[in-house]
């Protein structure tokens, strides 16, 4: 399989290259950082994404597309910028798919697609927290990840046989050991964000499986470890942050307070343990 893959030169997007080849298939790299030197198996392009033109260019020949170009926080430009440029390269994204035939497409959302890490004070309805879970984003990165996802529903509507999967990774590292030596001082600080994170080899797993899925139309996937990167129970950690959060699952031990299992169900995904297997 040929891949066009956005954002090619990103921590994910090297990961994902990475694991493609090894899987034998081959990547026209596209990213706007210098064009890196070219393989066999990898055509790099340097690509602007809010450019519609250069963006169908590069998807021409290209079997099925992975989205992952995007400003990856609120603080990385103004406000008007990140969401602008998140939105528009979504859009070009899912757009140059869809005219160029190209019927299986993965973009990366995010966790705070919903509203989480960057809120003041996020709220949460429940947990585990799933893909049902209302939004209450309140800033410009979270708000431009949720249009994503709308942008998603809209192109599945009108063509019906496209297979359009939004990835909602967490905080993407090397491994839980990484994240947790992070923390160790901040551990309060991450109840924003739940303590979560989802290991570059996992998310790049997750999105190469969403280019073979069966399912037609568009979903959206929590793509995180199913532990915390904290030693602290989860239930103890939900007794004190979040005292008034409905629990409707399992929080024993190190349990994640999201549930991918919307992704192991869908695309056959698996994310290692980090407390039980190596990185």
């Amino acid at each position: 399989m040929k891949i066009a893959l956005t954002g090619a030169r990103g921590g994910v997007g090297r990961a994902v290259t990475a694991m493609a080849l090894t899987q034998g298939h081959s990547i026209i790299s596209i990213d706007r950082t210098p064009v890196e030197p070219a393989r066999d198996d990898i055509i790099s392009l340097r690509v602007d994404m809010q450019n519609y033109d250069e963006v169908e260019k590069s998807f021409r020949g290209a079997d099925a597309v992975i989205h992952l170009a995007a400003l990856a926080s609120p603080d990385l430009a103004p406000d008007h910028i990140v969401h602008n440029n998140n939105v528009v390269a979504s859009y070009n994204a899912l757009s140059a798919a869809q005219r160029l035939g190209i019927k299986h497409v993965c973009q990366a959302s995010s966790i705070n697609a919903i509203g989480a890490a960057y809120s003041r004070a996020p709220r949460f309805d429940y947990f585990p927290l799933d893909e049902k879970h209302p939004t209450y984003n309140e800033d410009p990165y979270s708000l431009s990840k949720w249009i994503c996802e709308q942008q998603g529903d809209m192109f599945a509507r009108r063509f019906e046989d496209m297979t359009i999967s939004s990835m909602r990774f967490h905080w993407v590292v090397s491994d839980r050991a990484f994240a947790a030596r992070h923390i160790q001082t901040l551990w309060h600080e991450f109840s924003r964000n739940l303590w979560g994170y989802t290991r570059f080899d996992a998310a790049a797993s997750a999105c190469l499986l969403a280019l073979t899925a069966e399912f037609q139309g568009h979903e959206a996937f929590f793509i995180v470890a199913p532990d915390t990167m904290i030693d602290t129970p989860s239930q103890e950690l939900c007794a004190r942050f979040f005292p008034n959060v409905e629990v409707r699952g399992d929080l024993s031990g190190n349990t994640s307070f999201f549930t991918s299992a919307k992704a192991e169900r869908l695309l056959g995904w698996h994310h290692p343990n980090g407390t039980t297997e190596s990185s």
